[in-house]
Parts: C-alpha cells; structure tokens; sequence
C-alpha cells in the first residue's frame, strides 16, 4: 500500500521518520521554521499522525536558557525559529552537529547577503542532508532562486557567486547610467534554470492529488470623489500632497507607492506620523460585504495600523463582535466559529496557520506587493481540510489607483512562480511506478 499525503509537513516528517528509524541514514535533525511555525504547527503535526509516534522532539524558541535547555535534551528531531539561526550557530553554547536540516519556508533564505543565510553557509559542509520547503520559490522572480538552491548545493547547479548566476541568465533592466537597479531574464533563462534544478526539486500540488474546494476570486471596486482623485493625482505626480496640517513627501518611488496604497485604503500618515483620513470608501465597501455575509464569519487581511484602526472604529460602530488574529487563543476561537469577523496582517500570519475551519471568505483591506505574503494569506482558508465547496476571495480595489497596478504585479510574478512549479512538478503516478518497480510489483 502506497500512503499519500499532501502537505509538506506531514509529508517530510514521514520522509525524516523513515529515515531515522528504518533505513537509519539520520540521526540528529535540525528543523528551522518561522516563530509560530516553529512554536505550533511542527510538534502539532508530529503528534497527530500515528505513524510518527516513534519521534521525539524539542521546541527551542523563547529565551536564551529556554533555548539552551531544549537544545541540550537528547531527541531525534529539534525545532528552532529562523530568527535565531545566527546565534544558534555563532553564539550558542551547542556544537552544531546535525547532520539534516530542513528549512521551512526556504523563501525566507532568498537574500545572500543576509545574516540567517551567511551563518548557515559556514556549517552547510557539516550538513549530509538539507531539505527546503516553500510553496512561493520565486515570489520575487527568477533571481530568488539563487540563494535558496546555493544553500541546497554549495552552488553546484546556479554558480558558486551571485555575479555569475547573474551574468548568465540576467541582463539589466532598471539603471542610472552605470548604476543598475534591477535585472530582467534573458530569454533563454527560464527554460535552462528550470533544467538545472529539476533534479533536486520535487513540487506537488494539493488539487493535483485531493479535491480541493473551488478558488473563487472577485472584485469589489470603490471610486474616488473628484475631489479625492485629484489629491491623489496631485501626491502622484509632484510627490507632495499639502494638507491642512502641513506637508506629506514621498522621497523616492517606493516611498510613493506606500503613500500610494494608504491613499487607496482611506488615510495616510503625515510627516508628524498622525493619521488624515481621505475617504471612507473602502470601510464603506467592507460593511456591505459583512452584511452580505449574513453572520457567516470573514476574515480580513489588512495591511497600515490605520486600516485596522479604522476597520475597528467602524465595526465598534455597528456593534459586530471582531478579532484580532495575533495569539493562539484568537486563532482558536476564529477555528472554533466564535469570531463574526477576524483581522490579520499578512506578514505575521502567512505562513503555517490553519484557519481553515474558521470559514471560507477572506477580503484584502489592503493590498501587498508581496506575492509570498498573497499567496500564503489565501492558503490559511484554500487549503486541505476546508469543509466548503467553495473558498471566495475578494479584494477591494479603488479603481484608478495603485491597486489596479498591485494586482497587475501579483499576477505577472505569478506566471513565472507557475512555469517553475509546472516545470518541476511531479507526476504522482510516476513515483507510484518507479516505487513499485523499485519493490519489484
């Protein structure tokens, strides 16, 4: 008999559980995984499947001698956060001797100059096996790829140096004179990067394999008031906006587009850092679809305090109970069915939650550039385990503004996140017959 499982938690643990206790290839893991990843959802899913129980484990997150302690504990398997990566290997008082690591969320490791990457280069030649688990590989485009396989490889399969995987599948795009901003593909780069990695990378789909509910996205779109449009066009086009209590300056581009998208939301920050609300039109937007709903629990992705704030304000108004999903007990009563409406930020609740059994509807407030964050915030309601037949997802969009433009963005970043799983994705019955050829069935 062939067990299948479609989630890269469970799916890896077995794979680790096999491993260590059957072909006995491994023998002290090393788990890095986001904070509440790290905290929950690992120890969760090890104690939940009867063919793991076999598997002892410690949790090393809090404070530094809560960390030392459960570093110290002899187990089979150890759980950190990503955010300690650094002082696990440079300051703790542990000798790193794992010999498997598996980083949950390898995206999170797609900067090589960043700290967390560097300290986890010094010891890759002491790891025999590293596994990396993401389900946004290149959320930011092709470049991304080249830190997170360089941690898999040493940089056997995309160079041993940043330069060389650019200069060979990258030509710039963005400049000031000598001055290079950003690289675009060659057109030729999709296609050999996908070959060159396709022997390590495996990607599974959950509605390839399970029946998953429908993916409903939809718009609900707002206007601004002439008089709103041209504050807006004015902010645009001169980088300054004068307001009654002084002047809001946008000093360079991205800059302007986060003034941008608060503008597009209702309120923006002032050089003083106080709120000037400008419309109500998207708060107006979301009462209409919490009516609509009809008691049926919403879950709402916002991104400025002073969207939450406002959200809040209004909902106070209406007298509609609401959460904020920050602790384990909102996310319990969210699950529970006990939350009429939840509020989430995308950067602190992307990534491992199952809020699936809470209900079925998300509304973006607020729109991210991030195509890691958009995706991970849609998967806590699409995902296995969601009891609807449908998932509807609705984004509130003021129509001529930066929205319209966030929206465009996710989209073309999707289609080359889409070829690179569709290039590299494992055909299920493939490795049900290479499996069964290798048992001699």
């Amino acid at each position: 008999m062939i067990w299948v499982w479609v989630g890269k938690t469970v799916i890896t643990l077995t794979a680790l559980n096999d491993l260590l206790f059957d072909s006995f290839d491994v023998k002290k893991v090393l788990i890095i995984a986001p904070l509440r990843v790290a905290k929950v959802t690992w120890a969760a899913e090890i104690q939940k499947w009867e063919h793991l129980k076999n598997i002892r484990y410690s949790v090393a997150v809090g404070s530094e001698q809560e960390r030392i302690n459960a570093l110290k504990v002899n187990v089979d398997i150890y759980i950190i956060n990503r955010e300690n990566v650094q002082w696990l290997i440079e300051k703790s008082v542990i000798t790193f001797d794992f010999d498997t690591v598996v980083i949950d969320e390898l995206s999170s490791f797609k900067n090589h100059q960043a700290k967390r990457f560097r300290a986890l280069m010094k010891v890759r030649p002491k790891i025999k096996r590293i596994i990396g688990l993401t389900g946004t590989p290149t959320s930011n485009g092709l470049m991304d790829l080249y830190a997170e396989f360089k941690l898999l490889d040493m940089g056997k399969r995309l160079g041993r140096f940043i330069g060389q995987y650019r200069n060979t599948y990258f030509e710039p795009d963005k400049r000031n004179g000598q001055i290079v901003f950003s690289y675009k593909p060659l057109p030729f780069a999709e296609d050999e990067i996908y070959k060159k990695i396709s022997d390590i990378t495996v990607s599974m789909k959950a509605n390839d394999h399970l029946k998953m509910p429908e993916l409903i996205s939809t718009e609900y779109e707002v206007y601004l008031s002439d008089d709103e449009k041209n504050k807006y066009e004015e902010l645009k086009k001169d980088l300054v906006l004068e307001t009654e209590t002084g002047e809001i300056t946008a000093a360079n581009a991205a800059a302007l587009s986060g003034k941008l998208c608060q503008m597009a939301n209702g309120a923006i920050y002032d050089e003083e850092k106080e709120v000037i609300k400008i419309h109500e039109r998207k708060i107006d937007a979301l009462e209409d679809i919490i009516e609509s709903m009809n008691g049926k629990p919403l879950l709402v992705a916002y991104w400025f305090k002073h969207d939450y704030d406002r959200i809040a304000e209004r909902l106070h108004k209406l007298h509609i109970p609401f959460s904020k999903l920050d602790t384990s007990e909102s996310i319990a009563r969210w699950n529970s069915g006990n939350v009429p409406v939840a509020l989430i930020h995308p950067a602190s609740a992307g990534h491992g939650l199952n809020l699936q059994n809470g209900g079925n509807t998300l509304v973006w407030f607020g729109l991210t550039w991030s195509l890691e964050l958009y995706q991970q915030t849609t998967a806590r309601l699409w995902r296995q385990g969601q009891t609807s037949e449908t998932v509807v997802i609705q984004h509130i969009i003021t129509k001529g503004t930066i929205d319209e433009r966030i929206l465009r963005s996710l989209s073309q970043k999707n289609m080359t996140q889409t070829a690179l799983i569709e290039a590299v994705k494992a055909d299920l019955m493939t490795i049900r017959v290479n499996q069964r050829q290798s048992e001699g069935k």
